[in-house]
């Protein structure tokens, strides 16, 4: 099973507002997911990110894989996954 970091569309038509979530790949993008991490809406000045780190560092640290927009979401929070060292 691969799970990615990635967004799901929400919101009215020419209105978008996105959930940033965790789901297997092979469900669709809209479609069932397996938790929901943070949103981000592109429409505001400046764009508005709300995402819990605690949680999106967990999945980064289980193996999951965001996604090229929610990979520069990250960047833009400064959000990096730590590696726990044994």
């Amino acid at each position: 099973m691969s799970v990615k970091i990635r967004l799901t569309r929400k919101g009215a038509k020419k209105q978008p507002f996105y959930r940033i979530v965790v789901a297997d790949n092979r469900f669709p993008r809209d479609g069932r997911f397996i938790e929901n991490i943070g949103t981000y809406n592109p429409k505001t000045d400046p764009s508005t990110i709300e995402l819990d780190k605690e949680k999106a560092i967990s999945w980064l640290d289980k193996g999951a894989i965001p996604t090229g927009v929610v990979k520069k979401i990250f960047e833009i929070v400064n959000l990096k996954s730590e590696k726990k060292s044994k």
